[in-house]
């Protein structure tokens, strides 16, 4: 239901099929975005719409479907992987890489537009301390899968925990995905 999601007028707007520059690295293939970019823009509490496509590849398995991910401030990364069909983990489509499985696998065949609408509240620091954790809802094909998830610790990868604003990273695995309609709306 979220497929096309239009904008509101307070969106920014990171990619609409027209140009790569809002990334850097940005590279465009048949009208979408190529993985393996950072966005120039930073965000610190936003809500997020993206839609991706996973390659088919009927040979790979496990983290070869595919593999991508898109990290909420370069620090908390929800896994893009072909997952149709699996048990839905943490590191297949939908997962909080390494902290959470998806409540529902709602990952759909390869070849098809999938979408991923996110509210993300960063940490609060006061005085160098942490004290509170960030928090993500997690639409996955317009079904919720991870409901007000408080984030106690980062995901590996792009940036450690901090408490200022910071990238959104969709991952490059060496694994063809693309991305189309990206757009986010600061809290």
């Amino acid at each position: 239901p979220t497929l096309g999601a239009k904008p509101p007028k307070d969106a920014v707007v990171l990619f609409d099929g027209s140009t790569p520059k809002h990334f850097r690295g940005g590279r465009l293939q048949a009208g979408c975005l190529l993985q393996g970019i950072t966005s120039h823009r930073t965000f610190q509490d936003f809500h997020m719409h993206m839609e991706f496509l996973l390659s088919f590849m009927p040979e790979a398995r496990g983290q070869g479907r595919s593999n991508s991910g898109c990290y909420m401030q370069g620090r908390y990364e929800v896994q893009i992987l072909d997952s149709f069909g699996l048990a839905g983990k943490h590191n297949e489509c939908g997962g909080i890489y390494e902290i959470k499985d998806p409540d529902l696998n709602m990952c759909l065949p390869p070849l098809q537009w999938q979408t991923y609408d996110v509210e993300f509240t960063n940490a609060v620091v006061k005085d160098g301390k942490k004290i509170s954790n960030p928090r993500m809802t997690l639409k996955h094909n317009g079904v919720v899968i991870h409901d007000d998830l408080e984030l106690v610790n980062g995901t590996p990868g792009k940036h450690p925990e901090g408490p200022g604003p910071e990238v959104l990273y969709l991952q490059g695995h060496g694994n063809p995905v693309v991305f189309r309609n990206i757009w986010a709306v600061k809290k």
